[in-house]
């Protein structure tokens, strides 16, 4: 079988040596070419590109790959990013690395239900939360925009998104809603989170939704400062 690697670090690195080893054809991707070069004889072929790049991405092979995994972690926009590049082009299925249930959130809109386990919550997103309590989750996709979770604010329950128009209001995007429900387990209350599917302009905002925002962090914090 044909595998494609997205992302050679550690965890994309042993991924795409066990695959060589047990006897499939590997095409490992990185946009270093340090970690290219430390792999070159080790698995099948290996390429350095930018797996954002959707010209370079496409000139792979993905119609004769059985699977494409996008094992980047450190970047966790670069992951979005080439997870949704992926979806618009031929690709038999696609595994998704999570690193925060916000990442889980977003790759459920986008339909991707296959998942590598998450890690350990960052620094960066646990301070994000701490400085706003209405911020449920969040990480950067670049070093302007970022993806927000946050609750639905008071101000909108009830609405549909196209009657609360935070497009043109704050210039961000709403990706998705998650519902949560809590259900006892061992004595213990458990909360569960599914997202909705993409947004849609008659998406009604009910009150403990949670919105899904991409767009500049000054422009949501706003949002969610008006909308209280």
């Amino acid at each position: 079988m044909k595998y494609i690697v997205m992302g050679l670090g550690n965890f994309g690195k042993s991924l795409a040596i066990r695959l060589t080893e047990l006897g499939h054809e590997v095409i490992g991707v990185d946009n270093r070419m340090d970690k290219v070069e430390q792999l070159k004889e080790k698995i099948t072929h290996t390429v350095c590109m930018d797996s954002t790049d959707i010209d370079a991405v496409s000139a792979l092979p993905l119609k004769d790959a059985h699977a494409v995994i996008v094992a980047i972690g450190e970047d966790e926009g670069a992951s979005l990013l080439t997870t949704a590049l992926l979806k618009q082009l031929p690709v038999k299925r696609i595994i998704g690395r999570i690193v925060s249930d916000l990442q889980r959130t977003v790759l459920e809109a986008m339909n991707i239900d296959e998942y590598i386990m998450p890690e350990e919550e960052s620094a960066a997103r646990l301070a994000m939360r701490l400085d706003n309590l209405d911020i449920v989750d969040s990480f950067k996709v670049s070093e302007r925009y970022s993806i927000i979770e946050t609750k639905v604010p008071a101000k909108y329950v009830g609405l549909t998104l196209k009657e609360a128009n935070l497009t043109n209001k704050y210039r961000v995007i709403v990706l998705t809603t998650i519902k949560s429900t809590e259900e006892e387990e061992d004595g213990k209350t458990k909360i569960n989170k599914e997202a909705t599917g993409i947004a849609q302009s008659d998406t009604v905002l009910a009150e403990g939704d949670i919105l899904v925002l991409f767009g500049e962090l000054k422009d949501i914090t706003q949002l969610i400062q008006k909308g209280e």
